[in-house]
Parts: structure tokens; C-alpha cells; sequence
């Protein structure tokens, strides 16, 4: 996989040629501990897939040292995804900017990592919510594959069908790293190298998709202005 990326990331220049996806992970809050997928990060860890992460600052602040071990893999990139994990079509403009800036503030001044990249919880988010990411400099990265991992009704295979399915060039896929889905690591293994091997898809980074990507739909949940 490493070889075949390094050869597409310095050859492509579109982005039929690049055939990326992105696999990207949540880390939402969580009521029971560990709250960390200890197996899943080693997997990807071993066999070097490139992965963004999406941290709530409450995940964060919780779980520094998983936060610190993944902050030191070079081809995992972050991102943010609220404080709280509040409903911020919900919130007025100040609570809204509280909940996206505390969670950026918290990675960068304590963590020691800028970051542009914000997923809202539960992909929702309105028009006030573009205005302030536009003022704090912030992109918004949604999804257009829903792997469903943290249901418990579904079985390995079913996630793996209904990923494989969905997945297609450009495709970016949302699952969850606070140990929510009981399959994720198997189905991140089989798919990887399914995709890659069978379809000649390449895990990538979300910076490095969005780079060759022109704007494909993404499934989310805008709500109209209040």
C-alpha cells in the first residue's frame, strides 16, 4: 500500500488518476471508558492506512494519552468535531462559536496541533454555522458513506456490503475510533484491501483527497436559517 501511494500521490494530477478515499474516524464522547479502539489504531498503525480524525474536545480532554499517541503518527491527519457534540443548528451564534472554537483552541494551545478541518456533530449544521467556520478559518468536511459501525444490530459482514457498495472515487467514509463499533477493525481490513486491490482505491488523508476531488455530493443534514 505504501508503494502504491507514494507512486499515485507524485504522478496524479487528476482525479481518476489519484483514486482516493477517506477513511475517517469520529471521536465523539463516550459514557463508558475505554473509549478508545485500541486494536482498530494498531491495525492501522501496522499496516500504515492513512486516516483523518475527527476529536470532541470532551474526547479530548479525557483521553490525552491516546490523544498524544495518535498525534504521533505522521500519515494520520486531525480535524475537529465540536466540544460538547451539541446539536449546533440548536444553539445561538455565540453558544454555536463556543462549541466549534473551544474544541480547535483545545487541540491547538494543548495539544500542539493546528487544525482547518471540522466535522459537525451529527452532520448538522445551518447557515450560521458556515458564516463562523468562514471567520475561524475553518473547512467543513462531511461524508458521502455512512459505515454505521456503532450499530450494535449489524453484523460485520452487512457494514462490509453496505461500505463496498457505496464507496466510489472520491468517496469519504465516516466511522467511529472511541470504541462504538464492535466491528470496526475487521471491516477497515477487509475493505482496505478489497478496494485497493480489486478497485484500485487508495486510502488517503482528507487534505490529500480534497486536493484532486471537484465536489462530489455529501450526505449531511442542513437545517434552514432560524
Amino acid at each position: 500500500m505504501e508503494e502504491i501511494s507514494r507512486h499515485q500521490l507524485e504522478t496524479a494530477e487528476t482525479a481518476e488518476q489519484f483514486r482516493g478515499i477517506a477513511f475517517t474516524f469520529d471521536l465523539c464522547p463516550v459514557e463508558k471508558e475505554p473509549g478508545f479502539d485500541e486494536p482498530l489504531i494498531s491495525m492501522l498503525v501496522e499496516h500504515q492506512i492513512p486516516a483523518t480524525f475527527f476529536v470532541s474536545g470532551r474526547w479530548a480532554a479525557r483521553h490525552e494519552l491516546q490523544l498524544r499517541k495518535l498525534l504521533a503518527v505522521p500519515f494520520f491527519e486531525f480535524g475537529t468535531h465540536g466540544y460538547l457534540h451539541a446539536h449546533l443548528p440548536q444553539l445561538d451564534r455565540h453558544l454555536q462559536r463556543q462549541e466549534i472554537e473551544t474544541a480547535v483552541t483545545l487541540l491547538r494551545e494543548y495539544f500542539g496541533r493546528q487544525t482547518t478541518l471540522f466535522r459537525p456533530p451529527f452532520g448538522e449544521y445551518d447557515e450560521l454555522t458556515l458564516k463562523l467556520l468562514d471567520e475561524l478559518g475553518l473547512h467543513l468536511v462531511l461524508w458521502d458513506v455512512e459505515s454505521r459501525d456503532p450499530d450494535s444490530t449489524l453484523s460485520r459482514e452487512e457494514i462490509i456490503s453496505g461500505v463496498t457498495e457505496q464507496t466510489r472515487l472520491g468517496s469519504i467514509i465516516v466511522f467511529h475510533a472511541n470504541g462504538k463499533g464492535q466491528h470496526t477493525k475487521g471491516v477497515i481490513e477487509e475493505i482496505s484491501t478489497a478496494l485497493t486491490e480489486t478497485r484500485r482505491l487508495l486510502p488517503v488523508t482528507v487534505s490529500q483527497l480534497l486536493k484532486h476531488r471537484h465536489g462530489p455530493p455529501f450526505k449531511h443534514q442542513k437545517l434552514p436559517p432560524r
